[in-house]
C-alpha cells in the first residue's frame, strides 16, 4: 500500500477503530468520536497535503512493573501511527525477524515467549537428559531511552520506504530523546533495532536455545566458559549500537531457573518443567486487595474496575503452576464484592 492509498476515508476509519481499542472511555477518544466524520475528512486532507504535523505528547509514568516515563500520542497521532504500521511498515519490518524475537507482533507476545522457553527446557533435558547447564540472562539498560537516532533511521532507509513516509516516521524518531514509550512506531522501532543482533546471537554465535522480549533476553548452554565468551561479544556489540547491558545481566546454573516475562521457569531433574509466577506479581496483587478491601465499601473504586484487574491478572496468573494461589485470590474477590463469581 502506498501512501496516498492511506489517505483514503476507509482505511483512516480502520485506523481510528484500532486507535481507540480499550480507549472508548478516556476524554480525547470521546471528543474525536463526537465529530468523526469531520475529523477524518481533515486528516485526509493535512496528510495528502503533507501539513500533518505531530501534536505535543502526554506525559506520566507508570508504575507496574516499575516505574517508567511514558510519553502518549494525541488521538489523531494514534490514528496516524495505525495507518502507516499496519498498513505500510508492519510487514516490511518483521519480515526478517527471527521466531524467538517475541515482542508486540501478532501472534507472538508474553504467553507465546514462554511456551517457547518451555519448550527449549524440554528440549534441553531429552537431548542431555540432565538439568546441569547454564543461563546468560541479559537486559539492557535504558533501552529506549538510548536508542540511536541516526544508527535506527539507518535502518529505516535500507526498507526503501516513499520519501514522504521515511520523513515522517524521522519527525516521531526526533520528538524526543531516545524513543517515546506510548507511540505504537517505538515499539516497531526498537524491535527493528536489534533484529541483527538476534540473527547475530543465533548465527555467529550459534546459540541454540535465545529468546528476547524487547530489551530482555537469555542464552542457555551447557558450556559456562562458552557463555562468558558470548557475554563479552554481546557487551562488544551492544557498545557499537550505542547500549550497555545493565547490572542484572549474570551467568547462574540452569538448574536454578529462569525468571522471565513475570514467571519463574525451571526444570526438575525429572524432566518436568514447572512455572511459578513471580513473587513481585503476588505481591502487587495482595497490595490491590488491601487497597479494594478498603476503597470498595467507601465507592472510591468500581465492581466493574475491580473484576477488570482482577480477571486480566488471573488469565495471566493461569499460565503458571498457581492454582491455589488463584482460588485464593478469586475467594476474596468474591468477599469484597459480597457475591459469587
Amino acid at each position: 500500500m502506498t501512501f496516498l492509498q492511506i489517505c483514503t476515508f476507509a482505511v483512516l476509519y480502520k485506523a481510528y477503530l484500532a486507535a481507540r481499542r480499550g480507549k472508548r472511555s478516556r476524554a480525547a477518544t470521546a471528543h474525536y468520536e463526537v465529530h468523526l466524520l469531520e475529523n477524518i475528512v481533515n486528516l485526509i486532507y493535512i496528510l495528502k497535503t503533507k501539513i500533518y504535523r505531530p501534536g505535543l505528547f502526554r506525559v506520566f509514568y507508570v508504575f507496574e512493573p516499575k516505574k517508567r516515563l511514558v510519553q502518549a500520542p494525541a488521538f489523531v497521532d494514534k490514528v496516524v501511527q495505525h495507518a502507516i504500521v499496519d498498513n505500510l511498515l508492519y510487514e516490511r519490518i518483521t519480515r526478517s525477524f527471527i521466531l524467538d524475537n517475541y515482542a508486540s507482533q501478532k501472534g507472538k507476545g508474553l504467553h507465546f515467549g514462554l511456551d517457547r522457553l518451555r519448550g527449549f527446557f524440554i528440549d534441553y533435558w531429552r537431548k542431555y537428559r540432565t538439568t546441569e547447564g547454564w543461563v546468560l540472562k541479559c537486559d539492557v539498560r535504558h533501552f529506549f531511552a538510548s536508542i540511536d537516532h541516526d544508527r535506527l533511521k539507518a535502518k529505516l532507509q535500507k526498507l526503501c520506504l516513499e520519501p514522504i513516509v521515511y520523513d515522517l516516521l524521522c519527525v516521531y524518531i526526533d520528538c524526543s530523546d531516545g524513543l517515546p514509550l506510548g507511540y505504537q512506531t517505538s515499539q516497531l522501532f526498537a524491535l527493528l533495532f536489534l533484529d541483527e543482533f538476534d540473527h547475530f546471537v543465533k548465527e555467529k554465535l550459534r546459540i541454540r536455545y535465545y529468546g528476547r522480549y524487547m530489551d530482555d533476553f537469555f542464552l542457555i548452554c551447557p558450556d559456562k566458559d562458552y557463555l562468558q565468551y558470548c557475554l563479552r561479544e554481546i557487551r562488544a556489540y551492544m557498545a557499537d549500537l550505542g547500549l550497555e547491558l545493565n547490572e542484572k545481566t549474570q551467568i547462574f546454573p540452569l538448574r536454578n531457573g529462569i525468571d522471565f516475562l513475570g514467571f519463574h521457569t525451571y526444570i526438575t531433574e525429572s524432566g518436568q518443567v514447572i512455572r511459578k509466577l513471580r513473587h513481585s506479581s503476588i505481591k502487587r496483587m495482595r497490595a490491590k486487595l488491601r487497597r479494594w478491601e478498603r476503597d470498595y465499601p467507601l465507592g472510591l473504586v468500581t465492581r466493574e474496575e475491580i473484576l477488570q484487574s482482577w480477571q486480566a491478572w488471573d488469565a495471566h496468573a493461569a499460565h503458571g503452576n498457581t492454582w491455589t494461589l488463584r482460588q485464593q485470590v478469586r475467594d476474596r474477590v468474591q468477599n469484597i464484592l459480597k457475591e459469587v463469581i
